[in-house]
């Protein structure tokens, strides 16, 4: 299972398919992000994709010399805007992909509105989820329930997900749910039944142990969200918060203007990669050895540059060097400010009772000794209230 390489996958074969040339990406707000999580920018540009639109800007420029890249999420006011595209198009060719089912209606409607015949490819390539990691996915939604019942727009972009993630990665699976969980049990019947009416597109070469997706509530797990993270990446999702790999550090005391907001993922840091399931003593040990090896290889390139061959070298080694320098700054600046909120909330101290409560049968000496010593101070209970947890169409149509 590799979430990200299917995203990925997906997006390269897009800019394949329409060929040499200078091209468009047109995206919607869902989409943007969607790519942006397994491709840099510069990545991008490399393909010879010169420009990024969104389908709702209203004062995009007419340039008939550019082909336009359209991944679109297949919801009705995205069908609308392509439909006004099309009438009045602003680039010389259209290859349009869909990141999930899309109706027949919807296709006939954008076949009408086609009456320059620009568009040369129509196709679903099933994209439709956040890749945060090659295991790991999210549709970003907040608010998902009302009391222990689904809100339906929730319901609905849930099961569009999951469906997609299956078809990504080509997978036809038992489903299993937990009985005590209305939730639980009305998504997996929204699943089934999608994949029973798109049994065609489910067709997957059968294996020998069928894979499972297994549907749990997370409220039935009453422990998890009371206790302290302490590995990299779930200390920064818990403490600093984490939206589409980005960390907003503008709040930091101090903080330079260069890493208010900063970048971790795995992709592009190998750092980040090798320690964001150690804990945060090892993290500690490894950010003093970066550190280390950064200072040993700073002197090098302050070198005085005498000759040719030391400019030569200096310009080969200087684009490495600048990346190890911002891996430094971002990586000591986020490991000093978790290190700050941990002092300031008294973590150590809470997580030491948190993990006697959760796993001790007697709690009556935990709390003697602990309200005794911290429930006084400022901050004990700060962040604690409501903490998360560690954490068939037109023949023409192809698919993914």
């Amino acid at each position: 299972m590799n979430v990200v390489l299917a995203v990925k996958q997906y997006v390269s074969k897009m800019i394949e398919e329409s060929g040499p040339g200078m091209k468009v990406l047109l995206m919607d707000k869902e989409t943007t992000s969607i790519v942006s999580m397994v491709y840099t920018q510069s990545e991008i540009l490399q393909k010879e994709v010169y420009l990024f639109e969104r389908i709702e800007s209203t004062n995009r420029e007419t340039m008939k010399h550019l082909k336009a890249i359209c991944f679109l999420r297949p919801t009705r006011n995205n069908v609308v805007q392509l439909m006004n595209e099309l009438r009045r198009p602003k680039y010389g060719q259209f290859f349009i992909y869909f990141s999930n089912v899309i109706s027949k209606s919807d296709i006939k409607d954008l076949a009408e509105a086609d009456e320059h015949e620009v568009v040369s490819e129509v196709q679903e390539f099933y994209g439709d989820f956040i890749a945060v990691s090659p295991q790991l996915f999210s549709f970003n939604l907040t608010g998902c329930s009302e009391g222990w019942s689904w809100r339906f727009p929730a319901m609905l972009r849930s099961t569009e997900g999951l469906t997609a993630v299956l078809l990504s990665l080509k997978k036809c699976p038992m489903i299993r749910y937990q009985a005590s969980s209305d939730m639980a049990k009305r998504l997996a019947s929204s699943v089934k039944q999608v994949i029973t009416r798109e049994y065609e597109l489910f067709d997957f070469r059968r294996t020998e142990v069928p894979p499972l997706l297994l549907i749990m509530d997370r409220s039935s797990d009453p422990i998890t969200p009371l206790l302290n993270q302490w590995t990299y990446q779930a200390m920064v999702h818990e403490l600093l918060g984490i939206t589409n790999n980005r960390i907003d550090l503008s709040r930091v005391p101090g903080i330079s203007k260069d890493l208010k907001d900063v970048v971790l993922s795995a992709d592009t840091d190998e750092f980040y990669a090798n320690n964001m399931y150690l804990n945060f003593g090892e993290i500690g040990c490894n950010i003093k050895n970066l550190m280390e090896d950064f200072q040993k290889k700073k002197p090098k390139l302050q070198q005085k540059l005498e000759s040719i061959s030391d400019m030569k070298a200096f310009v080969e080694n200087y684009p490495q060097f600048k990346k190890m320098s911002g891996t430094v700054a971002k990586h000591v600046t986020v490991v000093g400010e978790l290190s700050r909120l941990v002092g300031e909330r008294n973590l150590m101290a809470v997580s030491e009772v948190e993990q006697e409560l959760a796993c001790q049968n007697s709690h009556s000496k935990a709390l003697q000794v602990r309200m005794g010593q911290h429930l006084g101070k400022e901050g004990f209970w700060q962040g604690r209230v409501g903490g998360g947890g560690s954490t068939p169409p037109r023949a023409d149509v192809k698919r993914g």
